[in-house]
């Protein structure tokens, strides 16, 4: 006898950059307010990203769960935690992962002038997953480009598919900039693929992170395929707004939600 079965679809869930400048209160209200299934929360100098209280409120207040922290690696974070120490700042947002109930952190590699920390970054990485029993995704970056010059910014590479990471992040705004092929570096992950920041890009020097469909990443393609490949992690909306505000925001975050949703429907299977 033949049983029809529909695997789980990926959760879609709103990074709170989506709503920057605004703060993480106004893309717990937005994620609601539009149907996300979760927050991904990026950790910046608000201190309301870094209060598990705060974000513990604003989850119930809202009924959306906090399903990804955004590690504080930016450039504009490196005094976040009040620490310029890489591992300090790092620890302190597995803490805050773990009171949240959340599992996966989002984390770039790290920028060529921590040569320390990239000494260590990968032994480090995966001690931290094994000891404390949480995802450590690092995401895929891209060269840095002035004119005709790339300046290789990130050790020990910002193409984390050949580095030897359990976990990473495929980002397709960052793929665009780098003009990386996200289909061949999903086909290359298999099940190290274990999340996605969903954005779209022209392929410009700049990291767009446009609303998908927008740009020129096969984005629809790359829902599709991994979906049909078995990826079931969380899909992130990171799309840049900031021009956009009040009405034109909402409606970004709304078109955004509504074609994921639509290229993640799982195949139907058939099993005898």
């Amino acid at each position: 006898m033949s049983v029809t079965s529909v695997p789980r679809p990926s959760r879609v869930t709103l990074s709170t950059s989506s709503v920057y400048p605004l703060g993480p209160a106004a893309a717990f209200e937005a994620a609601a307010q539009h149907g996300y299934d979760g927050v991904e929360v990026m950790i910046l100098t608000d201190p309301i990203s870094q209060d598990v209280a705060a974000l513990t409120r604003l989850g119930r207040t809202h009924g959306i769960p906090v399903t990804s922290i955004h590690a504080p690696t930016l450039l504009v974070t490196q005094r976040v935690y009040g620490t310029s120490d890489p591992w300090a700042k790092l620890d302190k947002t597995i803490d805050l992962a773990l009171e949240l109930e959340c599992d996966t952190i989002v984390l770039h590699p790290p920028f060529r002038w921590q040569k320390d920390y990239a000494a260590s970054f990968v032994d480090g990485v995966a001690t931290r997953e094994h000891e404390r029993d949480i995802k450590l995704a690092v995401e895929n970056m891209f060269p840095w480009r002035a004119r005709q010059t790339q300046l290789q910014a990130y050790l020990p590479a910002w193409d984390p598919v050949p580095q030897p990471y359990d976990n990473v992040t495929i980002d397709l705004s960052h793929a665009a900039t780098a003009g990386s092929d996200v289909l061949a570096m999903a086909d290359a992950l298999g099940a190290r693929l274990a999340h996605v920041h969903l954005a779209d890009g022209s392929g410009s020097m700049k990291d767009e992170h446009l609303v998908p469909g927008r740009g020129g990443q096969p984005c629809a393609q790359f829902l599709q395929t991994v979906t049909a490949a078995g990826y079931r992690g969380d899909v992130a909306v990171e799309v840049n707004t900031r021009r956009a505000g009040g009405k034109n925001r909402h409606a970004d975050l709304a078109e955004s939600l509504a074609f994921a949703r639509r290229n993640l429907r799982a195949p139907r299977r058939n099993a005898g």
